[in-house]
């Protein structure tokens, strides 16, 4: 229908689904996947009620990305830390309450493949109560790889700050670990009515690709979280390339007057910033490939969803829901989110 209304659809809804972590047991309550986990301590209305179970002294997170460094530091810091967020104010209670100790940070690779940014990586070193841990077994002299300029100076600096973490031991005073875990591959998440522990078999690099040897070895905890990737939430009429796990393009192109730009067609990777210049290729081949328009646009739009009773929110709502939030912050917090959909409406009432 938005195709017959416009002469350009662009397609930016990202991959909000979560990629499973496909192992048997991981349909065990406790287990989750990181979009819903972070959709519920950030107040996503579709996670608000989730709930997760953290009365546990340990938890599981599968991936070594920002994403899992976003997840464990969230477990592992202070109310203090965590008070110039806009974390939600029942996530921040609930993690307050939790008897966590030990958060595990799991990868399948090794230490120089891992996807963190230093910045995120440098802070799990520097938590007011909480020591980042690593195996100095697990950690390379040198980096062998063929990478370039750029690439390998990043991957040296992580691999000196995780080098760092390999030479601590639990400080006097804090009462949290950090683990980061490499070499690893969930095998199993054990337990029956409840997760109990993360059964891993350990890995050998070859030629860049994580191959099992047969060793396996649990860890007991009382959640898993699965930070291993995302898949788009494609709608009905929309190609999906199943082997990428993304909309399938060519360049950015869909289909006549169909394009897609972000994580929805070249996958979950990068951030904002990198995503851009998505934004700015496919305004150029709009410009190039659409020289005339005869399509009616926002005014088809309008009568079409007029017609069937749905109320939208214009730029001008968002603003003041947007200002009755940031009205309603605590001290030192940028807002208070309004998370279920009919709150939010209602400030426009």
């Amino acid at each position: 229908e938005l195709r017959e209304m416009y002469d350009a659809v662009v397609l930016s809804f990202g991959s909000a689904r979560d990629r499973p972590l496909g192992v048997p047991g991981s349909d065990t309550p406790g287990c989750y996947g990181a979009a819903e986990f972070v959709g519920w301590y950030n107040g996503h209305p579709d996670f608000c009620d989730l709930d997760p179970g953290l009365n546990t002294q340990a938890v599981c997170v599968v991936g070594v990305g920002n994403v899992a460094i976003d997840v464990a530091r969230v477990l592992v810091k202070t109310p203090a830390e965590m008070a110039e967020s806009d974390i939600m104010d029942y996530a921040a209670e609930a993690i307050r309450q939790a008897p966590i100790t030990d958060v595990y940070i799991i990868g399948r690779r090794g230490p120089v493949q891992a996807k963190f940014t230093h910045k995120e990586l440098r802070e799990m070193g520097a938590l007011e109560d909480c020591t980042a841990l690593a195996d100095p077994a697990q950690m390379p002299e040198t980096i062998e790889e063929e990478l370039s300029d750029r690439d390998r100076r990043l991957r040296e600096k992580n691999l000196a700050t995780l080098k760092s973490y390999a030479g601590n031991a639990p400080e006097p005073g804090k009462h949290k670990r950090v683990h980061f875990v490499f070499f690893a591959a969930p095998k199993e998440v054990l337990g029956e009515t409840r997760v109990e522990g993360l059964r891993l078999e350990r890995t050998r690099l070859e030629q860049g690709r994580a191959l099992g040897t047969g060793e396996t070895f649990d860890i007991p905890c009382g959640a898993v979280i699965a930070a291993i990737g995302y898949r788009p939430q494609v709608p009905d009429g929309v190609p999906l390339d199943e082997a990428r796990g993304v909309v399938a393009n060519q360049d950015g192109r869909v289909d006549e007057g169909l394009y897609v730009v972000g994580w929805a067609g070249r996958g979950p990777t990068g951030v904002i910033g990198t995503n851009k210049h998505d934004g700015d290729h496919a305004t150029e081949r709009i410009q190039a490939e659409i020289t005339h328009g005869d399509k009616p646009g926002r005014s088809a739009l309008e009568a079409l969803l007029a017609g069937r009773g749905v109320r939208w929110v214009s730029f001008a709502d968002w603003q003041r829901i947007d200002a009755a939030e940031v009205a309603s912050a605590p001290p030192g917090a940028p807002r208070r989110k309004l998370v279920r959909i009919e709150d939010a409406l209602g400030v426009l009432e």
